[in-house]
């Protein structure tokens, strides 16, 4: 299958190429600079710059392609810019702009399949009740395009194509700022997540995110939550971070600081326990690791691994 990729080179599409590579696709990759280009042609993709906003671009870009997968986002650059005004605007235009020319671009040349990245997190508080795909958004004002995207997935399908949507929990992997700053607080002693001790956090490794992307090539259209089995309330959450890192219990983040954080903290301090059940019965993925437990043990052990890995090339 040709398939044309946008946001190749984010934390997901890094690991979706080389995957959809690896299981016998010819994949065209968005890249916005030479070495990013250079890193894909090393994956083996075909590696393309092309302007997301510039709809004739798109149209000519996506000709001949026989899926499209949207992974295309513009997260601030380090977890404090998160919280300054104007910081997600330029994601924003991604989500409300560039998914809707890529779906009219998509839906002129005749791809049968539009795959798009969307956010679980969105989910309203729903306490210990478990979440599945029918329970409607509830984006905060910060993170409001994502309904925007997702409505430009639905418009693809109701255009003919099998238009996918897939509801990411909260990321984690060796190789995000957020994760490393996650790390870093927790050795200070405090809990990354905000929020009540006993409410539940769905979260998903990069690794197994990237999987589902390969995954949602095969199922019927409709929207997907991609998380681990088990979610964990937020004290287990800390916990298996805690011994993960090997530092004493950690301690829970003062109310004050959820206010502080205004919209985005009001969303991350959701209890929201999201089930997979969906994706799993309709592709047989499944995650590597089953709840963060398991993930942050790997995690750690391989970003000690890479700060090892430095160093030796200091020495």
């Amino acid at each position: 299958m040709r398939i044309f990729v946008t946001g190749a080179t984010g934390v997901i599409g890094r690991r979706a190429v080389p995957l959809l590579v690896a299981a016998g696709h010819r994949v065209t990759a968005v890249a916005r600079s030479a070495e990013k280009s250079a890193a894909l042609r090393r994956a083996g993709a075909d590696a393309l710059a092309v302007d997301l906003l510039d709809p004739p671009a798109l149209r000519t870009a996506v000709v001949g392609h026989e899926a499209l997968v949207n992974l295309a986002t513009h997260i601030p650059a380090s977890t404090w810019r998160m919280f300054l005004p104007g910081a997600w605007r330029e994601n924003d235009r991604l989500r409300r702009t560039a998914s809707a020319y890529l779906v009219d671009a998509a839906l002129a040349a005749g791809v049968g399949r539009f795959i798009q990245e969307s956010f679980a997190l969105t989910y309203p508080d729903c306490g210990d009740r478990w979440i599945d795909e029918r329970a409607p958004i509830q984006p905060t004002r910060y993170n409001r395009t994502v309904a925007n995207a997702e409505a430009s997935a639905r418009r693809f399908a109701e255009g003919g194509g099998a238009g996918i949507i897939l509801r990411f929990a909260g990321f984690y992997g060796p190789d995000s700022f957020q994760s490393r700053d996650m790390i870093k607080l927790a050795r200070k002693g405090w809990s990354p997540l905000l929020g009540s001790s006993e409410a539940f956090f769905s979260s998903i490794t990069h690794d197994d995110a990237a999987r589902a992307v390969v995954a949602a090539l095969d199922v019927p259209a409709g929207a997907y939550n991609v998380t681990d089995d088990e979610p964990l309330r937020r004290r287990e959450y800390a916990s298996a971070l805690a011994a993960a890192l090997g530092v004493p219990p950690l301690r829970s983040l003062p109310a004050w600081v959820a206010r502080l954080g205004g919209s985005l903290n009001e969303l991350l301090s959701r209890s929201q326990r999201i089930s997979n059940r969906a994706l799993r019965d309709a592709s047989g993925w499944e995650p590597t690791y089953p709840s963060a437990r398991e993930g942050w043990r790997e995690i750690v052990r391989a970003t000690r691994d890479q700060r090892l890995g430095r160093i030796s090339q200091l020495n």
